[in-house]
């Protein structure tokens, strides 16, 4: 596959492995082995295994003839917001967890924004017998409290970050500094991002997503090929999932949308693609919110789970090969579209999913148009956000 990383963890001039020196066990242990690893029978049949008996894949590819009368096309959303733990960040946790516990590892950390990595690793330890610690912004604890309970529940130790913006970009930070110090760890990635082998593996991990829709197309209309597929994008793991096996069929439009929080005219925005610049973000070359002298800068999403200031490396590839269209939509566009979706399926979508649901205003599609929405995740974390946007539009929809 012409769009996956090279033997050196690169997608052309993105990726790599900018680690410093305490890392470099690590990092080159995993580089090592996770490949032999993850793809031995054994290990696949273990998988496979927990991800039909226990996560309940495949999931739903659903058909939605309510936004299809509305939008056009024919509209399905993929339900990762059906698997246990309610995201598709299980998949990439499950297959991780083995993964270390292969390599001899009992402790695992990570980080989570939205909190659905962070109660993924949690249930995917409690099940594995693995120690779990994970760090998570202070900002995002408050915000995605009802999440930090499943995690203490599932006797994860929370570690509020208290550092710089107290979001996902601070919790990676901290996890590293702790792994750095704490070499008997594995570092659970969340997300396409960080040091080679990570984008590649968490992208590998993850596409079942569209190993699934393939098979489910097919039945369900004759073809294995959409016209469209459309996926939110922070650090890019449901994204890279929804795309992978697309990725060589150039007839199909690969759509990702970001988090334009306030717009990406403004410096209220985590919009990547659309305002970042070329450079070096938690271990590899990619494109981030940048200042001209290479300091991170805040970004700003009502989604907990966007609001980091870069993205994947293999998205940052994507886009410049111009494989993947970008587009991006702002709070109050996700909180509508989010709205409409519960409103006319009785679906609540995480507000990262909401943003990929805003995108089908600004497509283009035809009568037999075949599109799919990757439903990332569901929306009970994001409930009380909702609550407020209900009233509000409520008030609206009485005055007009």
């Amino acid at each position: 596959m012409k769009y996956l990383a090279d033997k050196n963890g690169y997608y052309d001039s993105f990726g790599g492995a900018f680690i410093p020196e305490m890392l470099q066990e690590q990092i080159i242990e995993l580089q090592n082995h996770y490949q032999k690893i993850i793809k031995s029978s054994e290990f696949q049949k273990s998988f496979k295994n927990i991800l039909k008996n226990y996560v309940g894949r495949p999931t739903p590819l659903f058909f939605s003839k309510k936004y299809s009368d509305k939008y056009g096309g024919k509209i399905y959303l993929k339900r990762e917001d059906l698997n246990h733990t309610g995201s598709h960040k299980i998949n990439n946790t499950v297959g991780q967890s083995l993964l270390a516990k292969i390599l001899g590892k009992k402790k695992i950390i990570a980080e989570t924004g939205a909190g659905q990595h962070g109660v993924a690793t949690a249930t995917t330890c409690a099940l594995m017998n693995l120690e779990c610690m994970i760090f998570i912004g202070e900002k995002d604890m408050e915000r995605q409290s009802s999440n930090v309970l499943r995690m203490k529940a599932l006797g994860a130790k929370v570690i509020p970050v208290l550092s710089g913006d107290k979001t996902l970009k601070d919790a990676v930070n901290e996890a590293i500094r702790f792994w750095i110090n704490h070499s008997e760890c594995y570092y659970l990635i969340g997300s396409t991002i960080g040091p080679h082998p990570y984008p590649q593996m968490v992208a590998d991990f993850q596409s079942i997503i569209s190993e699934e829709i393939k098979k489910q197309l097919e039945e369900k209309e004759g073809c294995k090929f959409p016209n469209y597929i459309v996926a939110c994008i922070g650090g890019g793991s449901n994204a890279a999932g929804s795309f992978y096996h697309f990725l060589d069929h150039d007839f199909v439009n690969l759509i990702a949308v970001e988090a334009a929080g306030l717009g990406v005219h403004t410096k209220k925005t985590a919009a990547s693609i659309h305002c970042g610049t070329k450079g070096v973000l938690h271990g590899s070359m990619t494109f981030l919110l940048q200042n001209k002298d290479g300091q991170v800068l805040p970004t700003y999403s009502i989604s907990a789970g966007l609001d980091y200031p870069g993205i994947g490396p293999m998205h940052a590839n994507l886009f410049l090969k111009k494989r993947v269209n970008f587009l991006h939509a702002t709070d109050e566009e996700a909180l509508q579209a989010g709205y409409e979706l519960i409103r006319l399926e009785g679906i609540i979508p995480a507000l990262e999913s909401a943003h990929a649901l805003a995108a089908l205003k600004k497509i283009p599609s035809k009568m037999n148009d075949v599109i799919i929405v990757n439903l990332s995740g569901r929306g009970d974390k994001d409930i009380n956000v909702y609550n407020k946007f209900f009233n509000k539009y409520s008030k609206y929809e009485q005055t007009t």
